[in-house]
């Protein structure tokens, strides 16, 4: 019997997790990449936001070799979060997606023959993770190649797994400190039965990123951003 309540705890809590929203921001005008994050920590600081170290979400490109078929290859998406140093996940573009093991990276080598690395095309966004009150809050520099792409902002509020129920209350805390720039309610949560928002595997999380990143491989580089 204690067993099966305690199983049922577990299915509860990977249940009922938080709704997490991620996004692009403008750079503000006339400023820069740095100087932009500047601003929004300095905003979420005004708030009594407090810091709480760092964070960084990657995405590794690689496409399948030897395709005889002559249909168009499909591209695999492999990333990282450091939310979850142990794991990382696999998106092959229009699906499926697994969790891997974090020496994923080490098999992908071994498969080389199969899948080739982009090279070039490595995607990061890396920053600073803050706190205020029920709200998590990360704000990161996205590069590629060595060069500043934008401006991610991941925004995670804990107590609601809802998006109907809090998605009003999010934006209003969003635009505190990002001004008219705030994002729709993300699209993943459009698949989910009832709006629950269910990231046991982290799948609608990298989701969001890996969307963002396929933005901004697109764009172009912007002036003075080089590292």
């Amino acid at each position: 019997m204690l067993n099966n309540v305690l199983m049922l705890l577990t299915v509860i809590l990977c249940v009922l997790s938080p709704l997490l929203s991620v996004c692009q921001v403008p750079l503000a005008e006339g400023k820069s990449v740095q100087q932009t994050i500047d601003i929004l920590h300095k905003k979420l600081e005004q708030l009594s936001a407090v810091k709480q170290g760092n964070f960084t979400v990657d995405c590794e490109t690689y496409h399948a070799t030897g395709n005889a078929s002559g249909q168009p290859t499909k591209l695999l998406y492999v990333m990282h979060n450091s939310e979850t140093p142990l794991s990382c996940l696999a998106l092959f573009e229009g699906g499926p997606c697994l969790t891997a093991d974090g020496n994923f990276d080490v098999l992908m080598i071994k498969l080389k023959s199969h899948f080739q690395n982009a090279k070039g095309h490595k995607v990061e966004s890396r920053g600073s993770r803050y706190r205020y009150c029920d709200f998590l809050i990360k704000v990161g520099a996205v590069t590629m190649s060595s060069s500043a792409r934008g401006i991610s902002v991941e925004v995670e509020y804990c107590p609601c797994v809802v998006p109907g129920d809090c998605w009003n209350l999010m934006k209003e805390f969003m635009q505190s400190f990002l001004g008219p720039s705030i994002p729709e309610l993300p699209s993943v949560f459009a698949t989910k039965p009832e709006g629950l928002y269910v990231p046991a595997d982290c799948v609608d999380t990298m989701t969001q990123y890996l969307e963002l990143f396929s933005k901004v491989r697109k764009q172009q580089v912007l002036p003075g951003t080089t590292r």
